[in-house]
């Protein structure tokens, strides 16, 4: 079940997943997007760039519907799929090795949602990590920003929704990008790593077509003091989404 430098991590008091030091492990930004969006009550779901499934398993704890998932590295898509059977989700959750630059055309407009916690930093010849797959993650090596806008645009139909975590820095660039591929941002949240520091990270929901309407949800607030989490950021990390707040 297990390779040599893998480990099982808890992720939720039901939930393990498997790690290894040697590849990208999720970080807080994928608890914050899966708590963030607001599910539909039929459909599918898809999480793109889903690296070792951690967003699919922890949406599985908030819904029954069928959960897809795609990334590119073959190594993360094997250890989803087997934290995915360890932890008895087959029938529910679905790993696909793949570019999501050409998802197959029978995806086309088949999710009412679609998660990302895409790459990060744009190549401009800064400098990147030895590492290859912790790269690949934080760096738009295999995708851009814009790529994930285009690639949601075909999955999604109209109505249908896509969230996002990112950079608060690249917030125009978010926005701008969602409108060019017809998704209007309804709820945007900002993450603050404390009170009185400005926004390292934002949370944005749009829907496919929607209309110009936009809600600014308080600001999350990683720490109370150093190391110290808020009580709103152990809200999130016990399994409190957004909706049911």
């Amino acid at each position: 079940m297990l390779r040599a430098d893998e480990r099982i991590d808890q992720l939720t008091e039901q939930l393990g997943i498997i790690q290894s030091p040697h590849v990208f492990r999720f970080s807080m930004d994928a608890i914050l997007l899966a708590r963030f969006c607001r599910l539909p009550h039929r459909g599918r779901i898809l999480d793109l760039g889903s690296g070792n499934g951690v967003i699919p398993l922890l949406l599985s704890t908030r819904t029954s519907l069928p959960l897809d998932g795609l990334d590119i590295q073959a190594r993360l898509v094997d250890m989803a799929r087997r934290s995915v059977a360890m932890n008895g989700l087959d029938k529910q959750i679905h790993m696909y090795e793949g570019d999501l630059r050409s998802c197959p055309p029978a995806w086309n407009g088949q999710y009412l949602l679609v998660t990302c916690n895409p790459p990060y930093i744009p190549l401009n010849g800064s400098d990147k990590s030895e590492n290859p797959y912790v790269a690949i993650a934080r760096h738009e090596i295999h995708c851009t920003l814009e790529d994930v806008l285009a690639t949601a645009r075909r999955l999604v139909p109209s109505g249908g929704k896509l969230a996002l975590v990112h950079r608060a820095w690249r917030f125009n660039d978010i926005v701008a990008f969602m409108r060019k591929y017809r998704f209007e941002p309804k709820r945007v949240r900002f993450v603050h790593p404390y009170s009185d520091a400005e926004a390292h990270t934002v949370l944005v929901e749009a829907v496919k077509d929607g209309g110009v309407e936009l809600h600014v949800e308080a600001p999350l607030v990683v720490y109370e003091r150093d190391g110290v989490y808020t009580e709103d950021l152990l809200h999130v990390y016990a399994g409190v989404a957004d909706d049911a707040r």
